[in-house]
């Protein structure tokens, strides 16, 4: 009968699933009646060493002892690592982008190079203004005295000339040198863009870089300003500070308004200004000053923090949510309970989750917080009790559910965004399934599918997902106490037996199930004829029996010829119509050449082996059969270690089997409250045309499958194609053929790059002082003379070619292109996955 996976158990064993959580191990509170207010966690998991996410060699230390609940942390006293984790920031970024700390990478700089042009706008009016300074000194410009007479009283000067004749004139000579010197440094600096040279020197220099750099030029300018203020500088001054001294004596009347220390110093203090107002405009100083007296305003003036703001956001570990919604003692008490070290990261998102269910379910939230007041960090824990893995290989953060696999490389192929960031791997974009493609060695299993595995493991016992991991023995999926149920088939202490027929009561269904994986890789036999045979015989069975087959009954019903067959249709019972007319179709069909069951009971006799007696539901097994159906109610870590040396067709077929069922599981009921995963190590031979159908209907499902090749030749050339089109994140490890490059390049496709290219033209001269000159240069540099022409235009370029997927990736490094179920996508990225 239908019984969703979870049976009247014939387990001698123990292990059911799921099972329920243990009693409290330290004799606190075990009884329902006990006090509310008594915490009484079922397991208080290991004291936290280091921070959470980050992998560890085994469990921690135990917790130290003497935490006092609810008791604030003592002065002084350092935090556990797993506050500072929870309270880390995780800002929105792209798809993909390790969160956890996340700093946005500066955008790129761009190859800025000064054209020759600029230098020598530059160099060319600064050696045309020094001539003409020069000249002017010495009074060699033509015309230079005619505007200062022209502009000044006659009797300022001798007869017929300049030459002063009283301190009038004298004064009005160096007014008149401060005049021109300004209009020549203005016209120097205009002329020779000194204002966008400046820019482009200080473009990229960090804020404090640039004030310091425009504070040193400001100082050399002041040298030149005031040289006495500055101890052995020896030169004159610039015509700065004399001219406008001159010009107060001139407009005063005489000397005495200099005689007044308020004028003389506000002067001075004006002209200092004006100096140095243009490098503080270049530097941004004033930015810089209001930047420094903000930081230090965020302190009082003993140096101790001031009060925090009401309005500011409270941090996570002090479970803002949590107290929002009206449950400020389970809050204070989970607090106590994080500070004492007594909650690492998996009883944090288990709790964070828990509170988001319960604020959007009526009633939810007002159970839990009653719950977290009785059993405090261990409230809601799965139903293992177990509250960690007994140890990670990997980096995480289950806060977002996310696994780090590795470092993008900061490299011009590589967007913006993504270079030097680390990159993850979260739900959200293995729910539109992944497949990962590279050779033996290469790290596909160490380095994606196994942190894949292990952050699943994580997150379902946080309730948020189950996960089943298939894979040989010796595959690197973690220990076996990592996982709620362990099927071993061909193995005598296996605790579980995989059921053959996923659970269900509906014969067409299971019928069809049991054709994928028989025959799903033959090519000449359809699926659906096959299930039509497999159908027409376990019905009648099961409606004979009250059961379905065991492998070895249904290999001798496929062989079985008309008498044996008549034997069953005379069990039936008298109102199975329709299983009579099913039974004998088959019966007419069998012994034709048209019979599929020859060539079905061939490929059901790789499972009906000595090794495999007492599985797939062998008469008398005491071992406990688990159908798929179970994880998608229940957040189960499944892990299934196929047999090896001499069964690898048995693996083949029982992991199209179980790949076929998990499709079919994840399809049904209602929207469920976690996520449902299926991790194959190796998926050869397990991908056939009906299961890559199936992959493209998961995406609404929450569900994702995660598919490990060592090349693509393992999957027919014909489902190539749909195979890259119904998974939304693709992996191509270093050491990839050109024929597996070519099945990415085509899905990556091709993108618009602006490419530059030179041409070099002969200059053919026609004047013979010209070709004279080209014969000198080309004797001297042995080079003829020619023109450069550069075209830029736009082309398609492929994002990665064949070739460079086969040939270009370091060892360690993989393609990476990551889709979530929202629609976000990642391009192709180049990953170091050891960083």
């Amino acid at each position: 009968m239908e019984t969703d996976g979870t049976y009247e158990s014939r387990d001698t064993r123990g292990g059911a699933v799921p099972r329920p959580a243990g009693p409290p191990t330290d004799g606190r509170a075990a009884h329902p009646d006990a006090p509310a207010h008594v915490p009484a966690p079922p397991r208080t998991p290991p004291r936290p060493t280091t921070a959470p996410g980050t992998p560890v060699p085994g469990p921690a230390a135990p917790a130290a002892a003497g935490a006092v609940p609810g008791a604030p942390v003592a002065a002084g006293a350092v935090a556990p690592p797993v506050v500072a984790w929870l309270d880390a920031p995780r800002p929105e970024a792209a798809p993909g982008i390790w969160r956890f700390r996340h700093v946005p990478p500066p955008p790129p700089r761009e190859a800025r190079k000064l054209a020759p042009v600029t230098v020598a706008g530059l160099l060319i009016p600064l050696a045309i203004g020094l001539l003409l300074w020069s000249a002017w000194r010495r009074g060699a410009v033509p015309y230079q005295w005619i505007p200062l007479a022209t502009f000044t009283p006659a009797d300022w000067w001798y007869g017929g000339g300049t030459s002063p004749r009283d301190w009038h004139g004298a004064e009005a000579h160096v007014v008149y040198d401060g005049v021109f010197f300004a209009v020549l440094v203005y016209a120097i600096a205009r002329l020779g863009a000194w204002a966008e040279l400046s820019r482009h020197l200080l473009a990229d220099r960090r804020p404090p870089v640039r004030a310091a750099l425009t504070a040193g030029a400001a100082l050399i300018v002041l040298t030149f300003v005031w040289p006495e203020a500055f101890p052995g500088v020896g030169w004159d001054a610039l015509p700065v500070v004399a001219p406008l001294l001159s010009l107060v004596v001139l407009l005063g009347g005489g000397y005495d308004v200099l005689t007044s220390p308020a004028l003389v110093y506000t002067l001075y203090a004006l002209i200092t200004a004006a100096v140095l107002w243009p490098f503080a405009r270049l530097g941004d100083w004033p930015g810089l000053v209001r930047g420094r007296l903000g930081a230090r305003a965020a302190a009082t003036a003993d140096g101790t923090p001031p009060p925090l703001d009401p309005a500011a956001p409270v941090p996570l570990s002090q479970w803002p949510e949590l107290r929002l919604a009206g449950g400020r003692p389970a809050a204070d008490l989970l607090a106590a309970e994080l500070y004492a070290g007594r909650m690492n990261d998996v009883d944090c998102a288990r709790v964070r989750r828990s509170v988001e269910r319960g604020r959007t379910h009526g009633g939810g939230l007002a159970s839990f917080v009653d719950t977290v007041l009785r059993q405090g960090a261990a409230a809601g824990a799965h139903p293992s009790g177990d509250r960690d893995l007994p140890g990670r290989a990997a980096t995480h953060d289950l806060l977002l559910g996310q696994v780090r696999i590795g470092r993008c490389v900061a490299e011009e192929r590589n967007p913006a965004a993504y270079r030097g960031v680390g990159l993850a791997l979260e739900p959200a974009a293995l729910a539109t399934s992944l497949l990962v493609v590279g050779p033996s060695g290469a790290g596909k299993t160490t380095r994606l599918t196994g942190p894949v595995v292990e952050s699943l493991t994580l997150q379902a016992l946080t309730g948020a997902c189950a996960v089943v991991a298939v894979g040989t023995a010796d595959a690197p999926l973690g220990p076996d106490v990592a996982y709620d149920v362990v099927v071993r088939p061909g193995d005598p202490a296996s605790p579980y037996d995989l059921d053959l027929y996923a659970g269900l009561g509906d014969p067409d269904e299971a019928a069809a199930l049991l054709a994928e994986g028989l025959v799903g890789d033959v090519e000449n036999l359809d699926a659906r004829r096959a299930a039509t045979v497999l159908a027409q015989l376990i019905g009648p069975y099961r409606a004979a029996h009250g059961r379905f087959p065991s492998v070895p009954v249904l290999r001798e019903l496929l062989e079985a010829g008309p008498e044996t067959l008549t034997a069953l249709l005379d069990r039936l019972p008298a109102d199975g119509t329709a299983m009579r007319r099913e039974l004998e179709a088959r019966i007419r069909q069998a012994g034709t050449s048209a019979d599929a069951g020859p060539l079905l009971a061939d490929r059901l006799s790789l499972l009906d082996r000595p090794a495999f007696a007492e599985f797939f539901g062998a008469d008398g097994s005491d071992v406990r059969p688990f159908s798929l159906k179970s994880v998608v109610h229940h957040p189960l870590r499944v892990r299934i270690k196929l047999p090896e040396r001499g069964h690898e067709e048995a693996s083949r077929l029982l992991a199209r089997l179980v790949l076929a069922q998990f499709l079919a599981a994840a399809r049904t009921g209602a929207k469920r409250a976690h996520f449902v995963s299926l991790v194959l190590d190796d998926a050869t031979g397990a991908l056939t045309a009906g299961t890559v159908r199936s992959l493209q209907r998961l995406r609404p499902h929450d569900a994702g499958v995660v598919l490990g090749l060592r090349t693509l030749g393992e999957v027919p050339e014909a489902l190539h194609g749909p195979l890259f089109g119904a998974v939304g994140c693709r992996v191509a490890l270093s050491g990839i053929t050109t024929w597996d490059g070519r099945g990415f390049a085509e899905t990556w496709g091709k993108e618009w790059v602006e490419t530059t290219e030179v041409a070099h033209h002969t200059v053919f001269a026609d004047q013979p002082m010209t070709r004279f000159i080209h014969a000198v240069r080309k004797r001297v540099t042995g080079k003829a003379v020619t023109t450069d022409a550069v075209t830029t235009r736009k082309v398609e370029r492929e994002r990665w070619s064949a070739s460079e997927l086969a040939h270009s990736l370091p060892p360690g490094h993989a393609v990476v292109s990551l889709t979530t179920a929202q629609g976000a996508h990642t391009p192709p990225v180049l990953v170091d996955l050891r960083g």
